[in-house]
């Protein structure tokens, strides 16, 4: 039988606007779970399962794998003395591990609030009510571009209901998602419309992150740790097999 997405045993925090989901994060705070008497790889392990399953746990492994970038792109940014302070250092560039997910249809159509979960945001995708630059696309793995334009059909969003008004249909709030209700940096929407406007990749900066997560900057710096040291193992592996058959048995 198939584990539960939201889940108090599991107590994983999921990319969902429900009370459960809500309940987890208040009980789990900002508190990473305890690194005490665990060998180096344990809290890499953990580390990255608690990070993939708020971002993209809607992927397994191996489509993860073929978005992950080991090399992370930053930011510099000219700031005076006085503001250094009171910003707070610049993050760790591995804060950005998941910024290869917020390119995808589906997270955008999540992080634009138009779906109050990202499985709700896949399936506005795999149904057919989302257009990119005025052509309907049909797949969540599709990669926007700088610049794309991605709208909704308002008849499809969940939060929009009958009867409609002079401005349109009428919004109605969901229980328990005022917390979640923000939209990042790298995002314009435009509510009238129901579109958004993809602006650029996310980054890093002086104090913060753009991409939003419920975990510090050092348990993804773990979970980038994780995914690097398989990736240069699997680029090895790859290397070995395209060798020649002399040059594998060659003796010096």
């Amino acid at each position: 039988m198939r584990k539960p997405v939201e889940s108090f045993g599991r107590a994983l925090i999921r990319m969902s606007w429900t009370k459960k989901n809500l309940y987890i994060m208040h009980s789990r705070g900002s508190r990473p779970p305890r690194l005490q008497n665990r060998s180096l790889f344990q809290q890499k392990w953990q580390a990255k399962k608690d990070t993939r399953a708020y971002h993209g746990a809607q992927l397994n492994e191996r489509q993860f794998r073929r978005l992950f970038e080991p090399r992370l792109p930053t930011t510099n940014i000219r700031i005076t003395r006085d503001k250094a302070i009171t910003e707070g250092k610049h993050p760790h560039v591995s804060v950005l591990t998941y910024a290869c997910l917020e390119r995808r249809l589906d997270f955008i159509v999540f992080r634009s609030c138009f779906a109050p979960s990202i499985w709700a945001a896949r399936q506005l995708v795999v149904h057919g009510k989302i257009t990119v630059n005025g052509k309907k696309v049909s797949k969540p793995s599709h990669l926007a571009s700088d610049g794309d334009l991605i709208s909704v059909d308002p008849k499809a969003i969940s939060l929009l209901s009958e009867p409609s008004t002079e401005k349109g249909l009428t919004f109605k709030p969901r229980p328990y998602m005022q917390p979640f209700l923000f939209i990042p940096e790298y995002l314009e929407v435009n509510f009238n419309t129901c579109s958004t406007a993809f602006l650029r990749s996310p980054i890093s900066r002086p104090g913060r992150t753009e991409i939003p997560s419920p975990f510090p900057p050092e348990f993804h710096s773990l979970a980038h740790e994780f995914y690097a040291e398989r990736s240069k193992k699997k680029r090895g592996r790859r290397q070995k097999r395209l060798l020649p058959i002399e040059d594998r048995f060659k003796i010096d």
